[in-house]
């Protein structure tokens, strides 16, 4: 017959709530205590059932996460980190990619009357007041990664910064022609990067004196082909530009594919710095901002797990540091 929490209980000689509150992990219980039911669980070889242990508990030890174009290289690193993270605890995950912003909302809108989580993470997504309300009211704990709301713990870089020290590093290097690349600065799912990294770029520029040309700032949704094609159109310009800051490594690769097809040489002809640092960045030998994917992922389930275990506690905002990687793409001394 199977082994029963019963059968734990008389074997460490204490109650069967003792034992559920050792198997709940609950700090209620004495050191020695937890020894001896531990040491019963092993003799016994028990295994609680996931279902009943779930049910015990009032929870489903479920945590989903919700991720847009989850296949790009940047949120790939993350969900590593989600991943890592959770196989470290007792829950579930159930990932959910975003493609569209009907999907997006469906996702909302279902986790938050569902009962099927115990908490979400989203990443990249910043959630309207009323998602944000929809998912108080139902008890889901919520956290964000890489994308900011007030009323939830949040995990993110500081963009702007980043955008600044890239567009510095190439003032420093004697750049005063310098492009951008990026998403489009408005965008239907509400995302912040390209536009905070663009405002870090205007500000570098003004406190050089230099002046913004808007014809230097190219725009395309995400993709090495759509890089490539920006990158082109740069190069056509009666005045083109002598460094290119890419707002991210994808779009880097981009530009330099399009430099490559113009015959043009890396860092000689024209510099390129990128964000990000997936990767294949080292391997190109490609100057990016290091923004610390893995662990954003892994710090975010740490962030939710403590909502889930204290939905009373107030929201934490962590900002993650950043870092300017120098290597060959722009000259100056590459990163040992």
């Amino acid at each position: 017959m199977a082994v029963t929490i019963y059968d734990v209980a008389k074997r460490a000689g204490v109650g069967i709530g003792t034992v559920s509150r050792v198997l709940n992990n609950s700090p209620s219980v004495t050191d020695t205590t937890r020894r001896k039911i531990l040491v019963a669980i092993k003799e016994l070889d028990y295994h609680p059932n996931a279902i009943a242990q779930r049910l015990s508990l009032r929870k489903t030890l479920t945590i989903a996460v919700i991720a847009p174009f989850f296949t790009r290289s940047a949120f790939v690193e993350r969900l590593r980190g989600v991943e890592a993270a959770i196989a470290e605890s007792e829950y579930d995950l159930i990932l959910y990619n975003v493609e569209t912003t009907a999907k997006r909302d469906a996702c909302f809108e279902d986790l938050a009357g569902s009962q099927r989580v115990d908490g979400v993470l989203i990443i990249s997504l910043p959630p309207s007041d009323e998602d944000v309300a929809r998912f108080a009211k139902a008890g889901v704990s919520t956290v964000l990664v890489d994308a900011h709301h007030p009323d939830l713990s949040t995990v993110t870089v500081d963009d702007m910064a980043g955008g600044y020290l890239a567009t510095q590093h190439l003032i420093g290097l004697g750049h005063r022609k310098i492009a951008y690349i990026s998403d489009p600065l408005e965008s239907p799912f509400r995302f912040t990067s390209s536009c905070h990294r663009y405002q870090g770029y205007r500000r570098a520029l003004a406190e050089a004196n230099i002046p913004f040309r808007p014809d230097y700032h190219q725009f395309d949704e995400h993709g090495q082909r759509q890089a490539r094609d920006a990158t082109r159109r740069l190069l056509d310009l009666p005045d083109s530009p002598t460094a290119i800051f890419a707002a991210s490594d994808t779009q880097a690769i981009g530009a330099l594919e399009a430099l490559r097809g113009q015959g043009l040489y890396v860092p000689q002809d024209i510099a390129v710095v990128g964000y990000d640092d997936i990767e294949v960045a080292e391997y190109l030998g490609l100057t990016t901002l290091r923004q610390p994917l893995f662990k954003t992922g892994t710090k975010g389930v740490e962030l939710l797990l403590e909502a889930i275990g204290d939905p009373t506690e107030k929201p934490m905002h962590v900002e993650m540091p950043i870092q300017l990687i120098v290597r060959h793409s722009c000259g100056g001394r590459p990163e040992s």
